[in-house]
């Protein structure tokens, strides 16, 4: 097809129907041991109905200390693989491709369970959004994480799936080595820009040296962290230049292309750019308030009418004024410096904005999730030739707010025609029932 959207995209050893990739976003679906159930399977496969090209899937911990929340599927032991194996099956029954997306929260967790109250990061300091405390891992815990995301990674491979994604981005752990607003480490794996990516480029070495050169790994980046958005204190973090200097390093170490996204925390202001819902933030936000040491502090300035509406403003300020397509300005400089495939997330929807954005060389490839969860079937719609949803997402966050306690799906009720409608959208994951 003449449409670059459709053009297949074929990496080194993988190939892709379309350019169009369903971004990784997570919900409680699972059980809270970190096995799945049939509702992660739904979800998946709802997005390869849709016509996606790849499924890049939820945040997928290597081991139990590094989820975010209880009720994430995990790849932390080969119990763990048929069920994986399941998942990938019922994906390519629908032509797409599923990249599993390794990951590990480090000190960013949202809710901790039972198992391992401490958090593990780079630093000792806390998050100074939140303030989720940790504690900086020795050289040896470091080897242990370095080896959980190669054991993941070969579990993977063993699965049928089609290839993996390390989530360095976003706050999380690999994040919290790179950033040179986070990391304060003292020994090899600190300092200089090297030094904080060796972390990084050891857990690439790992994965090569049990899944060999040929099983698709992809990397995925905050390209400018913008630490410094909500507490201006604090450093800014690493800039375009130094992540496209880490994706120089990627590429020389066998990684297969790069996922481009923005901000060393989440949520952050650009990303996912839009609205800060704080009525929907206030009514989950509770479940948090024993997880960090300013969590009970900032639930008291959004509840108070003057504070709240302080906080909001500098949100705003710093999301600025572009959401659709974000972080294409990153993505064409890393494109420019790599060989590689570049993916673009940043709140895609309008099929004129994604073929421009290829064709001019800024990427090879979007990532979608909020425009995907209010409508799975867009890559069809685009298909059938229309440039925008006829209801598009409004970004208005309310999904990624609520999904602490409630189920993933889309809670604009502006976009349905009633309250009822909406919640069948969104209890939609529950079916078909693992039984009948």
């Amino acid at each position: 097809m003449s449409d670059m959207i459709f053009k297949p995209l074929e990496f080194r050893t993988l190939k892709v129907k379309n350019r169009v990739f369903r971004s990784n976003m997570s919900g409680r679906f699972d059980n809270y041991d970190g096995s799945g159930n049939p509702a992660r399977i739904n979800w998946e496969t709802r997005f390869a109905r849709g016509g996606v090209g790849a499924v890049i899937s939820s945040f997928v911990p290597v081991h139990g200390r590094g989820r975010i929340l209880p009720n994430y599927a995990m790849m932390d032991a080969d119990d763990k693989i048929p069920f994986w194996r399941e998942v990938g099956k019922r994906v390519h029954e629908f032509d797409c491709r599923f990249i599993l997306q390794l990951s590990h929260g480090g000190r960013q967790r949202d809710i901790t369970g039972i198992e391992y109250p401490e958090s593990w990061s780079s630093t000792s300091k806390p998050d100074p959004l939140h303030g989720f405390e940790a504690r900086a891992m020795t050289e040896n815990e470091i080897g242990q994480v370095v080896q959980q995301f190669g054991q993941a990674a070969q579990r993977a491979q063993q699965a049928g799936l089609d290839g993996v994604e390390l989530h360095g981005a976003n706050g999380y752990l690999i994040t919290q080595f790179l950033s040179s607003a986070i990391n304060d480490r003292k020994d090899g794996y600190g300092g200089q820009l090297e030094n904080r990516a060796r972390f990084l480029l050891e857990i690439v070495r790992s994965i090569r040296q049990r899944c060999g050169r040929d099983f698709h790994l992809q990397m995925k980046i905050s390209a400018t962290e913008n630490n410094n958005a909500m507490v201006l204190r604090e450093e800014r973090g690493n800039t375009i230049a130094d992540s496209v200097q880490v994706c120089k390093w990627l590429e020389t170490e066998g990684v297969d292309a790069i996922h481009v996204s923005n901000g060393s925390y989440f949520p952050h202001p650009r990303n996912p750019a839009g609205d800060l819902p704080v009525d929907e933030f206030l009514r989950v936000y509770d479940s948090m308030i024993s997880s960090g040491t300013k969590t009970l502090r900032n639930f008291l300035i959004l509840r108070n009418d003057l504070t709240g509406r302080l906080f909001k403003r500098q949100w705003e300020k710093e999301r600025g004024t572009v959401i659709e397509g974000l972080n294409l300005p990153d993505s064409a400089a890393i494109k420019q410096a790599v060989s590689i495939p570049v993916i673009c997330t940043g709140g895609f929807q309008t099929a004129s904005v994604i073929r421009a954005a290829i064709s001019s060389g800024q990427c090879d490839a979007v990532s979608i999730a909020r425009p995907l969860i209010a409508n799975p079937d867009l890559v069809k719609m685009f298909e059938r030739g229309l440039d925008r949803p006829p209801v598009p997402c409004t970004y208005c966050n309310k999904c990624l707010v609520t999904v602490v306690e409630n189920p993933l799906g889309c809670y604009d009720e502006t976009r349905f025609i009633t309250r009822e409608a909406m919640i069948r959208d969104i209890m939609s994951v529950f079916d078909p029932p693992p039984y009948k």
